[in-house]
């Protein structure tokens, strides 16, 4: 396990200091827009802004640098124990705000909201791992 949790940290710090950027850049500005959204169709929101900070750049930044090797079925899965364990949390320590009878309540039960959140937000893994890439090749051609 040490082993792993070295290798990954290596990973990481081997990661060129502009693909970082781009990640904290591409991941923040994700995080606030879907915060605004969840709130803006009464859906669930963090209870505080800078919650964005500590889900999207310290956990799911790292995350993704670690798991963009691996192919989209891999990071999606790995993804979901990340986001699964993320959102178990969130709500169970009441620092995400679900709103009572939401759209996704209505579509699938209140019991469901918490797997179905995970299953949506593992999809963050892939897609920002593609999405960063492209962003970066377009801006730093020559960094990689």
């Amino acid at each position: 396990m040490k082993e792993i949790l070295i290798q990954n940290l290596q990973e990481i710090k081997e990661t060129p200091k502009t693909m970082i950027f781009t990640y904290i850049t591409v991941y923040f500005l994700w995080g606030l827009g879907m915060n605004e959204f969840g709130a803006e169709m009464e859906i669930a929101r963090f209870s505080y802004w800078w919650q964005v900070i500590t889900c999207y750049i310290l956990y799911m930044v790292p995350i993704s640098i670690v798991l963009k090797k691996y192919n989209f079925f891999n990071q999606y899965a790995y993804g979901l124990v990340a986001m699964g364990i993320l959102e178990f949390l969130g709500y169970w320590l009441q620092t995400s705000y679900v709103y009572p009878n939401n759209i996704l309540d209505e579509l699938f039960n209140p019991q469901n909201f918490s797997l179905g959140m995970a299953l949506f937000f593992a999809l963050y893994f892939p897609a920002g791992n593609w999405l960063v890439t492209k962003i970066h090749n377009l801006i730093f051609k020559n960094d990689l």
